[in-house]
């Protein structure tokens, strides 16, 4: 390891673009300390405490802990992805974004574009909300959250926030083009893993004071780095579609005749589907958190959606399985594969071109994504069961029979959880193994490229990213 990391120091290009792109998160992270005027913190961070399981404990998970404190990186990248997203669900339907998705370079800039235009269009739209709420928001201590509320009020939290998304993304397009890494990935990973050594620091604390046994501990560690493991086996995993191609004559050159292969990832939709999902499972609680004098009914279904709940799990994995399908369908189309085979003169042995090579690209990607969709469920769900447990007494008829059983024979932690205080697997777990996966290949590949040798030494196999 210190032999790549000195290699990486040797090559000029490289290290330029490793100290440019760790400068850019420095500055990422300065923001993190530039409150919004007009805030409240003591009242701010009463009330995060109090919704760490909506749409704003997701959010500040992306922004790495700056929607807790409202400072001008506040929306964090969020809005971001939800612009990319968007533009990809469109590029689908809209024959004109489709259009200019083929057209190589130029059509991705116009894309990219209209994506910051659609970024800077929900910043001022989720400032605004967050402005109108946080005025109208008064904590069981009749504190409120902001010190002097109104219009002015309004517009400065609207153009801090709005400006701050904006120069993040500014600062994710220029790690991407004169750094190393995907620049967004980097952020959302830079705002994750920096609460992790207090969740570490927490976690001694509670040992030392008797909360959480030694030998808990130590199965959590070994758990975490099981979790690891998988995620990284998985993530690696694919399934590699032999393809021949037959030979062609051009003039005097014979081409093709070649037999190489296609390579079908297991987790081919990547986080996605666990950042929708999570979306639309705390989309209830927010609106009943936004309408607090709202009916008894809507109270009811936010109970049922907390962390742990039956209910809860039962949809989050639904979510999960559905938009694993629904985005994995969004970014591979067999036909368009099958179709640029057959020009190429490539086929599969045994399968016959055009529509059944289709058929059977679209079958077996069926298969694995079921077993990546299971994949993400269980890596989504882990933490949750960890922190809060796995509530069985509102599942009707056995549910208060089996909860009197886990109670009477010592296995209350299944119910109640580990009560862990830092966010343990899933979406995270799941965004820093990934990014971190492509970085490395990306460092590596700038290594090998210039005859040195990569994180696997002489004759070792390639890292590859998740792309």
């Amino acid at each position: 390891m210190l032999d790549v990391v000195r290699n990486i120091w040797n090559v000029p290009d490289l290290r330029k673009r490793v100290l440019f792109t760790l400068a850019m998160l420095a500055i990422y992270r300065l923001g993190n300390h530039v409150p919004t005027p007009g805030i409240n913190a003591q009242s701010l961070v009463d009330f995060f405490e109090q919704n760490r399981g909506n749409w704003f404990g997701l959010v500040d998970m992306f922004s790495g802990g700056n929607l807790a404190k409202v400072t001008i990186f506040a929306l964090g990248i969020m809005p971001y992805i939800s612009a990319s997203i968007i533009l990809q669900l469109l590029t689908v339907v809209w024959p004109y974004l489709e259009k200019l998705s083929k057209e190589g370079e130029l059509g991705r800039r116009k894309i990219t574009q209209y994506t910051r235009y659609g970024t800077v269009l929900l910043s001022v739209i989720q400032s605004s909300a967050i402005a109108v709420y946080l005025e109208r928001t008064t904590l069981a201590n009749q504190f409120h959250i902001v010190d002097n509320p109104g219009i002015a009020f309004k517009l400065m939290t609207i153009l801090t926030l709005t400006t701050g998304t904006a120069f993040i993304m500014w600062l994710g397009e220029q790690i991407t083009e004169r750094g190393i890494g995907n620049g967004m990935s980097l952020i959302i990973f830079a705002g994750i893993i920096v609460g992790f050594p207090r969740g570490m620091i927490d976690t001694f604390g509670m040992i030392q004071r008797g909360e959480l046994s030694l030998f808990t501990a130590l199965i959590l560690f070994t758990g975490m780095v099981l979790v690891v493991a998988a995620i990284v086996f998985v993530e690696r995993g694919q399934r590699r579609i032999p393809v021949q191609y037959a030979k062609r004559v051009v003039g005097r050159r014979v081409y093709g005749g070649q037999t190489t292969h296609l390579p079908l990832r297991v987790n081919t939709s990547g986080v996605i589907p666990v950042i929708f999902a999570s979306s639309l499972i705390a989309f209830p609680q927010t609106v009943a958190s936004f309408f607090q004098g709202s009916g008894e009914w809507m109270q009811s279904v936010a109970e049922q959606l907390r962390w742990g709940m039956p209910l809860y799990n039962l949809l989050y994995v639904s979510f999960i399985i559905f938009f694993c399908y629904f985005y994995t369908a969004i970014v591979f189309n067999p036909d368009d594969v099958a179709e640029n085979m057959r020009k190429y003169g490539g086929f599969i042995p045994g399968i016959r071109p055009g529509k059944r090579t289709a058929e059977y690209l679209d079958h077996i990607l069926g298969r694995i994504t079921f077993g990546g969709a299971i994949y993400l469920a269980l890596v989504a769900v882990l933490p949750e069961f960890l922190i809060s447990g796995f509530k069985v007494a509102p599942i009707p008829v056995i549910g208060p029979p089996l909860d009197m059983f886990l109670n009477n024979n010592n296995l209350g932690w299944i119910t109640e959880g580990l009560n862990l205080r830092f966010y343990f697997g899933g979406t995270s777990l799941l965004i820093i193994v990934g990014v971190a996966m492509d970085t490395v290949s990306q460092v590596e590949a700038q290594l090998v490229m210039r005859h040195y040798d990569g994180f696997t030494g002489k004759g070792g196999r390639r890292v590859r990213g998740r792309r």
